[in-house]
């Protein structure tokens, strides 16, 4: 089974997402918590997506690398007695 990648990029969307989420709750939420406070919260969300981005581009990229080519050759004689060759390849 091939894969193409897709995943990986949907793992880059949700990282950037964490990334953001964890910058909003660092940054700009100032409302108290018990128990536990939220810029640190925010401050995992964005390591947490920083990681989950650089493993989802790693592995999109290392996806990416393995292209098929294929390779057609025609020869052709026409009707004066000329050869014709073509080469052709295709990614």
């Amino acid at each position: 089974m091939t894969y193409d990648g897709y995943g990986y990029g949907v793992g880059m969307v949700f990282s950037i997402l964490a990334i953001a989420a964890g910058a909003v709750m660092y940054w700009a939420v100032t409302a108290p918590a018990h128990g536990f406070r939220l810029s640190t919260v925010g401050v995992i969300l964005m390591v947490a997506g920083a990681a989950g981005l650089i493993l989802s581009t790693a592995l999109y990229g290392s996806s990416r690398v393995h292209r098929t080519r294929s390779s057609f050759h025609q020869r052709t004689i026409d009707s004066q007695g000329r050869e014709t060759l073509v080469d052709q390849q295709v990614i």
